[in-house]
């Protein structure tokens, strides 16, 4: 009789405990590294223009506020286990520094009534120093602007400022303008002038240039009203070359800070109880103007017209670095309107490209 051998019981397995996987070095690298660049992102935010030590972290190009989180992103597949939440996570950042850097293309203002002004704002490296005297007042001639914003109407020599005075050259060149100095500001106008506004100026050795005015207001007539037209040179935050770990950096930079700081809440100031509307440009020797570091009162910051890096103005020539910063801005106030608004030329002369610009004054509304 054959034998069936019974089959052997199959018993169900208990579940055992779940195992988490676990983080490899480079998931846990990657991760670190996007909670410290969230932070240092919300410290730029308290900190700029507030902290005087900052000034060094404020000299990164603000493209540095897209180009970081874009590489944690590109790298966020090598953190398998959380890669999907870090790549959302990573998006707010990338948002908020495109955001911050104003790396958004600009466009002109719709039609506005009114009169139109040219404008030309330019930070000149020093006057014609060492360049073709010729061909620098050629250059200038050619812009054919109403209003001049001219900013470093000086020499620099031995490290130290030097006062010029080429009025009677410049009264040559612009036959019809009006010319008005500031220190090392030179405001050049078409248009009727109708005031000058000029701040006390230290009398002795160089304090014109570290104690004197670095924003000069000069009320011009255009069309049927009177703007005033801020023409703008903040102090540097630190000297490009200078040892951050030498013994005068540290001095350097807390001075210059206190200095850009009386700078701008003067031109806060004045810009809040002037009941003209107002073009503000020049060199303000900072990338995070506007989102960061607003004038307010009701002023509105302006992109150049053109793609995202369109708006580049520093260094041009030099130095051997890229064009990753923009130093040179422009703020209006009162209604008045920017059809055309351009960065380009004098690359031949100085460190800073020109901003060109159309500007609208609009029609008494009374």
């Amino acid at each position: 009789m054959a034998v069936t051998e019974e089959a052997p019981e199959v018993r169900a397995r208990e579940p055992g405990p779940s195992v988490k996987p676990r983080w490899c070095l480079g998931t846990r690298l990657l991760v670190g590294a996007s909670v410290l660049w969230a932070v240092l992102l919300v410290l730029h935010v308290l900190l700029a223009g507030r902290w005087w030590p900052w000034l060094v972290v404020e000299a990164v190009p603000p493209v540095a506020l897209v180009a970081v989180p874009l590489l944690l992103l590109a790298l966020t597949p090598l953190a398998r286990p959380v890669r999907r939440w870090l790549a959302a996570a990573l998006v707010v950042p990338l948002a908020v520094g495109a955001y911050l850097a104003d790396l958004v293309p600009g466009f002109p203002d719709g039609a506005v009534r009114g009169t139109e002004v040219r404008v030309f704002a330019w930070s000149t490296d020093y006057w014609q120093m060492t360049d073709d005297k010729d061909a620098f007042y050629a250059f200038l001639r050619r812009q054919d602007a109403d209003v001049y914003l001219l900013q470093e109407y000086l020499y620099w020599v031995d490290d130290r400022p030097v006062r010029i005075d080429d009025a009677a050259r410049l009264r040559r060149e612009f036959p019809g303008y009006r010319l008005s100095v500031e220190g090392e500001l030179l405001t050049l106008s078409r248009l009727p002038v109708v005031a000058e506004h000029h701040r006390e100026v230290p009398a002795s050795g160089d304090g014109w240039y570290w104690q004197g005015a670095k924003t000069q207001r000069t009320d011009i007539r255009a069309g049927g009203r009177t703007v005033s037209f801020y023409n703008v040179h903040l102090p540097v935050p630190f000297r490009v070359g200078d040892n951050p770990l030498g013994s005068g950096f540290r001095g350097f930079l807390k001075e210059q800070y206190d200095r850009r700081d009386r700078e701008l809440s003067a031109l806060r100031a004045d810009l809040k109880a002037n009941p003209h509307p107002a073009v503000v440009a020049g060199d303000f020797n900072s990338p995070w103007m506007g989102r960061l570091r607003p004038l307010g009162a009701g002023t509105e910051g302006h992109r150049p017209d053109g793609s995202p890096f369109a708006g580049f103005s520093w260094p041009v020539s030099d130095y051997p670095l890229p064009r990753l910063w923009r130093l040179d801005w422009l703020f209006t106030g009162g209604g008045v309107g920017v059809p055309d608004y351009r960065l380009g030329g004098g690359e031949a002369f100085s460190d800073h490209v020109a901003q060109r610009v159309r500007v609208v004054v609009p029609e008494d509304a009374s």
